[in-house]
């Protein structure tokens, strides 16, 4: 397992720094995030349920808290904050940005938007509900 040797939040240019003990440093943006968030609401329960997020080009971090001694939980200024960042995961997000921002988009593209505008703010899923709290199963 990989540790974090320093971790810094850029509010304004809204992206995570953050480095580990291998030597290796990543600049991960907040959209990236929140996109790939780990939490149920984004990922569902299980394969092929992950929920596409829309309209999150501005999204900023309001509070980066630490867990444990392998991971950190952002509150996002959505309100979004159930996901929890290992630094595994962390890891991930940063060494394979471009792939994982590639298939973002593509994602984007395959729900209906042109180009990049399923990132605007404001933008909904064609066919979303309105904003509901928790993943929207009843356990």
């Amino acid at each position: 397992m990989k540790n974090p040797t320093g971790l810094t939040v850029h509010s304004k240019s809204r992206y995570l720094e953050i480095s580990f003990d291998d030597g290796a440093s990543f600049n991960i943006p907040f959209e990236l995030l929140r996109v790939y968030s780990p939490s149920a609401e984004v990922k569902g329960h299980g394969p092929g349920q992950e929920v596409l997020q829309v309209g999150k080009r501005d999204v900023a971090m309001t509070n980066l808290e630490p867990v444990g001694n392998y991971a950190v939980k952002p509150t996002f200024d959505d309100g979004h904050n159930s996901g929890l960042y290992t630094w595994d995961y962390l890891y991930d997000l940063g060494a394979r940005l471009e792939h994982h921002w590639a298939d973002y988009l593509k994602r984007l593209e395959a729900a209906g938007f042109a180009g990049d505008s399923g990132r605007e703010p404001g933008t909904v899923l064609p066919g979303a509900a309105a904003k509901a709290h928790g993943c929207g199963h009843h356990h």
